[in-house]
C-alpha cells in the first residue's frame, strides 16, 4: 500500500486494487433500492455494540461504560449531511486500515470476474451480498464519507475520509468519542435515480422499520416538533422496536422480518431459500432462528470459511460462528440460537464438550434435514436450488454423520444415465433395477462426458443397466464409506469382475470363453510379465464391448483419484496397481495375441502392449507416467502406417 504525507499527522493511502474496483461499482450504482445503505450501517453499529459487551464480560480490567450502549442517527439539513453514530467496540488506526482499506478476504478477484460477467443487476446484487461488504454502499448515496472512530481501552482515535476516488485519507484524533460514527456527505435527490432525500425523519424512520426494526439495541434519532407559536421543541425518539425476532410466536412475525433479519445475520442481499424457527422447552431451553441461503458463499470450500450461526445466552451475543452448533456439513446454515441456561462467559472449547450443546445441536440438525426433505417431496424447484447449491457439502455428512446418515441418503440427489438432464435419488434407481439386479451401479470421474465416453460403461449401456454418476471429489469417500442403500451393495463399475450376462446367456457363451481363455493364455501370461511395474494382473474382459482395454481395480483397492487426493492433503498412501482387462474381439487384442504367437519382434510387442496400457488409462481419464515415451512411440507407429 503507497503512502504519502499531507501534514504531519495525516496520511493519504491507496485503495487496495480490489476495493478500488467495488467502490467504482458501488458510486456508479448497481443497486436500485439505495436505502440498504442504512441497513449495512446500522447492521456494523450493531455488531460494535455487540462486540464492546462481549469484551466487557470477558476482560475485567476493560474501562468501558456499557450502561447505555445504543445506536444514533443524526442529520444535519442546512449542510445535508447524515451521521450513524455507536459507543461500541471502535476501532484502531491498523483496523480501519485493515478493514475499510483492504479486502482481506479470500475470493475477492473471483467475485469480481463474476461481477464484470453479470449484466443481470439483481444477480450482481447477490454477488456483492456473498461477499460483505456493506460499508461501501455509503458511496451509493454520498459524494464523500467521514469516519471518526477510538477503540474501547485506547485514548487516541483515528479519522477516515474518502471521496470514494481510488485514495483516503487517516490522522489520529486526540478528541474522538469511543466507538464510531459515520458522517456521509449526501449526494443531491433524485427521484429518477432513486435517491431519496436521506435527510427527512419520515425517509429515515421508514427505512429502520422495514430493514432494522429488530435490531436489539435502541436506534435514536432527535427530531423536531411544533411548540407554542413558531418555536419549535427537538426531542429524542427510539425508532426500532428491539423485539427479539426469534422469541416471538411465527405467527406474530411476518416473512419480510424475517428476511430482513435474515439479511442482517448474514450480510446477504438476496432473501432466504427456508425460514426454521423452533423452541425448546424442558430441561434445557432455547429458541433457534436458522436460515437455509439461496445461493452458496464463495467461501464455503474455503478451510476458514465463515460458519453462519450466532450463539446469544437470554439475548446476549456471546459468540459469531458457533462451530459447536452445526456440523461443518451444513456450514452454510444462518441464524441464531438463544440458549436461556448458560453462563454468559462460556468459551468455544467448553461448548465443545457441553452435554446440552450437544443435544441442541442434535435437534437442529434433525430439524434442518427434515426442513430440505420436506423440501424434496413438496416444493422441487426450492429442492433443486438447494442441491445445485450446496449438494457437495451436504454429501460430506454421509461420511462421518452416521445417526444421520439414512436421511441423508433420502434426500441425496445424483445425476444418473437414465435421463440426461434430470438427477435421480436412490429411491428412484432402486425402483427401475432390472430383475435380477442386485447392486447399485455407479461410476465417478472428473465430468459426466468423460464417465459417459469411459469403456467402462460399455457394457452396461448394451446391456441396458443404469449407472449413477458422481463427478464431485467428496463421491470417491463417501460411496466407499457408506457401502450400500436398503441392503444393496453400492458397486463401482471400474472395479472388481463385472458380470451382466443372464444364466442363459452364461451357458450359451460358455463354449466360447473356455476358448478365447485357451487362446489367449500365453498373451495374458506375456504381458503381465512386460507391464508387472504398472499392473498386478492383465486378463480378458467381460465389461468392453467396442473398446480394446480397460484398466480396473480389484473389489477393496483404493481408487486412483482417491489416492491422488490423499497425496494432496500430505497423507502417505502406497501405489495401487490395478488390473488391465483386455477385449477379446478387438483387432488390435487380436492382432497382438496372433503377432505374439508368431514371434514378432520383441521390442516392437512390448511397445504395442505399452500403448494399449496408455490407451486404457487416457480412455478413464487417467494421467500417464511417462507422457513423453507414449507419444513418441505413437508417433513412430503413426509414420509406418503412411
Amino acid at each position: 500500500m503507497k503512502g504519502h504525507g499531507v501534514s504531519n499527522r495525516a496520511e493519504t493511502l491507496e485503495f487496495q486494487a480490489e476495493a478500488r474496483q467495488l467502490l467504482q461499482l458501488m458510486v456508479h450504482s448497481i443497486y436500485s433500492n439505495k436505502d440498504v445503505f442504512l441497513r449495512e450501517l446500522i447492521s456494523n453499529a450493531s455488531d460494535a455494540l455487540d462486540k464492546l459487551r462481549l469484551a466487557s464480560m470477558v476482560d475485567k480490567d476493560l474501562e468501558v461504560d456499557t450502561s447505555d450502549l445504543h445506536i444514533e442517527i443524526e442529520v444535519d439539513k442546512a449542510a445535508r449531511t447524515l451521521t450513524v453514530r455507536d459507543n461500541g467496540i471502535g476501532m484502531s488506526r491498523d483496523e480501519v486500515v485493515q478493514v475499510i482499506g483492504t479486502i482481506a478476504k479470500s475470493g475477492t478477484a473471483e467475485l469480481l470476474r463474476k461481477l464484470r460477467e453479470s449484466a443481470d443487476a439483481g444477480a450482481r446484487q447477490e454477488l456483492i451480498g456473498q461477499f460483505g461488504v456493506g460499508f461501501y454502499a455509503a458511496f451509493m448515496v454520498a459524494d464523500r464519507v467521514e469516519l471518526v472512530t477510538r477503540r474501547a481501552g485506547e485514548t487516541g482515535g483515528t479519522r477516515w475520509e474518502s471521496a470514494g476516488e481510488g485514495t483516503y485519507s487517516v490522522e489520529p484524533v486526540d478528541e474522538a468519542a469511543q466507538g464510531t460514527s459515520v458522517t456521509l456527505h449526501l449526494k443531491p435527490a433524485d427521484a429518477e435515480d432513486n435517491l431519496h432525500d436521506y435527510t427527512a425523519e419520515w425517509t429515515i424512520r421508514e427505512i429502520v422499520k422495514r430493514y432494522s426494526d429488530f435490531i436489539a439495541w435502541p436506534i435514536r434519532m432527535t427530531v423536531e416538533r411544533p411548540g407554542e407559536g413558531d418555536a419549535t421543541t427537538t426531542e429524542t425518539q427510539t425508532l426500532n422496536s428491539m423485539k427479539a425476532l426469534w422469541a416471538r410466536p411465527r405467527d406474530e412475525v411476518d416473512e419480510a422480518e424475517y428476511k430482513e433479519f435474515y439479511k442482517h445475520v448474514s450480510h446477504d442481499w438476496a432473501d432466504p431459500l427456508d425460514i426454521v424457527h423452533m423452541k425448546g422447552e424442558g430441561t434445557f431451553e432455547y429458541e433457534a432462528l436458522l436460515f437455509i441461503p439461496s445461493h452458496a458463499p464463495l467461501d464455503l470450500f474455503a478451510p476458514q470459511g465463515r460458519r453462519g450461526v450466532q450463539l446469544y445466552v437470554k439475548r446476549v451475543f456471546i459468540m459469531d460462528d458457533c462451530e459447536a452448533l452445526m456440523p461443518n456439513y451444513l456450514r452454510f446454515v444462518k441464524g441464531v440460537v438463544d440458549a436461556h441456561d448458560l453462563s454468559l462467559n462460556i468459551s468455544r472449547e467448553i461448548l465443545q464438550q457441553d452435554r446440552q450443546i450437544q443435544v441442541v445441536r442434535r435437534r437442529l440438525v434433525k430439524k434442518i434435514l427434515a426442513t430440505v426433505k420436506d423440501m424434496k417431496a413438496n416444493h422441487a424447484e426450492r429442492y433443486r436450488t438447494f442441491w445445485t447449491e450446496f449438494g457437495a457439502a451436504v454429501k460430506e455428512g454421509l461420511i462421518d454423520d452416521t445417526e444421520n446418515r439414512d436421511t441423508l441418503l433420502e434426500i441425496l440427489s445424483v445425476a444418473s444415465t437414465h435421463d440426461p438432464a434430470e438427477p435421480t435419488d436412490l429411491a428412484g434407481y432402486v425402483g427401475r433395477m432390472k430383475d435380477g439386479q442386485s447392486d447399485i451401479y455407479y461410476a465417478t470421474g472428473e465430468s459426466r462426458s468423460m464417465i459417459e465416453n469411459s469403456p467402462h460403461m460399455e457394457a452396461f449401456r448394451a446391456k441396458g443397466y443404469e449407472v449413477l454418476l458422481l463427478t464431485d471429489p467428496v463421491d470417491e469417500v463417501w460411496v466407499e464409506r457408506v457401502g450400500e442403500y436398503e441392503g444393496r451393495t453400492l458397486r463401482s463399475i471400474a472395479k472388481g469382475q463385472v458380470d451382466l450376462d443372464t444364466e442363459e446367456e452364461k451357458k450359451a457363451a460358455e463354449a466360447e470363453r473356455e476358448q478365447q481363455r485357451k487362446d489367449f493364455a500365453d498373451l495374458l501370461t506375456w504381458m503381465g510379465t512386460t507391464l508387472a511395474d504398472s499392473v498386478k494382473e492383465v486378463r480378458l474382459s467381460s465389461r468392453l464391448t467396442t473398446s480394446p482395454a480397460c484398466v480396473v481395480g480389484d473389489a477393496h483397492d483404493i481408487t486412483p483419484t482417491l489416492e491422488k487426493m490423499y497425496r494432496a492433503m500430505g497423507h502417505e498412501v502406497p501405489s495401487v496397481k490395478r488390473i488391465l482387462e483386455l477385449n477379446p474381439g478387438h483387432p488390435l487384442v487380436t492382432g497382438l495375441r496372433k503377432a505374439h504367437e508368431q514371434g514378432g519382434a520383441e521390442e516392437s510387442l512390448k511397445e504395442t502392449a505399452e500403448l494399449l496400457y496408455g490407451m486404457a488409462l487416457l480412455a478413464e481419464g487417467g494421467e500417464l507416467a511417462d507422457p513423453s515415451r507414449f507419444t513418441r512411440i505413437l508417433a513412430d507407429r503413426l509414420a509406418r502406417t503412411l
